[in-house]
């Protein structure tokens, strides 16, 4: 994490020292945005679902019931078919381009992009997901 730091801190620094203070705002301004949206996207996947402990202390394997799955053709394309991400789960080694949807999984009711600017309202989001949480 040490070095990782001080990689960012020495682009930021050449950013500026090259465009200025202006450039540098927008470099800052697009990490922020970048990292919201990771981390949003991570939160949707897996809001509430949970692996099982199994007797030898372990978890067990995550499969396509770990992840939320949308097949809304919107997000599929806007999102290069993250919204298929339980296939991912399902088998891991599978080109984006080639994931496919699994009724078995969780299903996001609104898709990607809508539960994305929904999980910024967390008392809307809490109504309209928790009651969709699959029971254990």
């Amino acid at each position: 994490m040490f070095w990782f730091t001080i990689i960012q801190i020495c682009y930021l620094l050449l950013v500026f020292n090259l465009f200025g203070l202006k450039v540098l705002l927008v470099a800052v301004f697009s990490g922020i945005i970048g990292f919201l949206l990771l981390e949003t996207i991570n939160y949707i996947e897996h809001y509430g679902l949970q692996r099982k402990l199994l007797p030898s202390g372990r978890f067990e394997r995550v499969t396509e019931k770990h992840s939320w799955n949308s097949n809304h053709i919107l997000g599929r394309i806007i999102l290069y078919e993250l919204t298929r991400h339980s296939d991912h789960h399902f088998k891991s080694s599978k080109e984006y381009q080639i994931l496919e949807h699994h009724e078995e999984s969780p299903q996001l009711p609104y898709g990607y992009p809508a539960s994305m600017v929904l999980s910024f309202i967390p008392p809307l989001w809490f109504a309209l997901m928790n009651n969709k949480i699959p029971k254990q």
